[in-house]
């Protein structure tokens, strides 16, 4: 029985899957059906209950999988602290980020870390913002980019940047020559959004509600790109993270209007997600602390799984 076994059966448990659980290690469906009966042949004992619709394990099964989880949870630490007794920086990080950041604020990121650390290689998915949390949660990247972090028991939160939520506008609409713009005001134009389970469309929503505003969206879409073209077409004014439109206020295709009167929470906090007694290697503390401008620490909870071994997770939470 080798390390992959229990990895390719830790991935089909997490994620219910056959499908997931073969893209997640390269191999065919058929693969991970065949390396299920060879497990219940090697140890003679059933694992999956296949009397049930939904994938469920059998008591055996549970206690293998538990099993599994601390082996793998053992040898990554152990692989972990070779690199870092050798003192070598190397690796793949795979991370799931929502298309503002990943598009708009990682990249110099990236470009510092490389520059730093060439041997390490950095693969980058653009996702929506409650596929970075299954990603996460079901192991299948080693951090997420998100905004608005939701608080969970199955992850731990890495505080990155603080963004601001601007107004945007047309160069030849009314209130481009405004330096602030009254909230009312907004609520008389036509005005594009996000969709309504996008983290900045809730916080947008909650602006409205505070500022007694009641505006219908004309138009929502679902990600920054094609709310920036709807208003360079003069189709409506919108709510968005500042640093997503530097590029287009510089080249004039956009104006950025503050928001004034007595908005609360204009601000979009950004955080680093990874799954909670994940075992970090050293390229990926490195890359954390190259985000967040000083080095990673655990915390007391990630200290006491680490030196106890991986925490069994009753099952995944879904996040929206």
């Amino acid at each position: 029985m080798h390390i992959e076994n229990f990895k390719i059966f830790s991935d089909l448990v997490e994620s219910q899957s056959f499908s997931r659980a073969a893209k997640l290690n390269g191999i065919t469906q058929s693969a991970v059906s065949q390396q299920l009966r060879s497990m219940e042949k090697h140890f003679k004992v059933l694992i999956v209950d296949r009397s049930q619709k939904q994938f469920r394990l059998t008591r055996e099964g549970q206690k293998l999988y538990e099993s599994a989880k601390d082996i793998l949870h053992r040898y990554e630490k152990l692989n972990s602290e070779l690199q870092e007794m050798r003192k070598v920086i190397s690796g793949t990080i795979h991370i799931s980020t929502i298309y503002s950041i990943g598009l708009h604020e990682l990249p110099p990121y990236i470009t510092k870390f490389l520059k730093e650390y060439p041997s390490v290689n950095v693969r980058v998915e653009y996702r929506r913002s409650n596929l970075v949390y299954e990603d996460i949660l079901h192991n299948s990247v080693d951090m997420g980019l998100v905004a608005y972090p939701i608080k969970m028991r199955q992850l731990d939160v890495v505080p990155f940047l603080e963004d601001n939520l601007v107004l945007i506008c047309h160069p030849k609409h009314r209130f481009s020559d405004m330096e602030t713009v009254d909230p009312k005001l907004i609520g008389e134009e036509k005005f594009i959004a996000f969709d309504q389970d996008i983290p900045t469309r809730k916080a947008t929503d909650q602006i409205f509600k505070e500022a007694k505003i009641e505006s219908e969206p004309v138009m929502e879409f679902d990600n920054i790109e094609t709310v920036k073209r709807a208003v360079e077409i003069d189709a409506g004014v919108a709510i968005v993270p500042q640093a997503t439109i530097r590029q287009e206020v510089a080249q004039g295709l956009l104006r950025e209007v503050r928001l004034g009167g007595h908005i609360k929470n204009a601000t979009r906090p950004l955080a680093i997600i990874h799954r909670k007694g994940r075992v970090l290697t050293p390229a990926m503390k490195k890359f954390i602390a190259c985000l967040t401008g000083k080095p990673y620490e655990m915390d007391k909870t990630e200290q006491a799984e680490n030196s106890q071994g991986q925490e069994h997770n009753d099952g995944s939470e879904s996040a929206a």
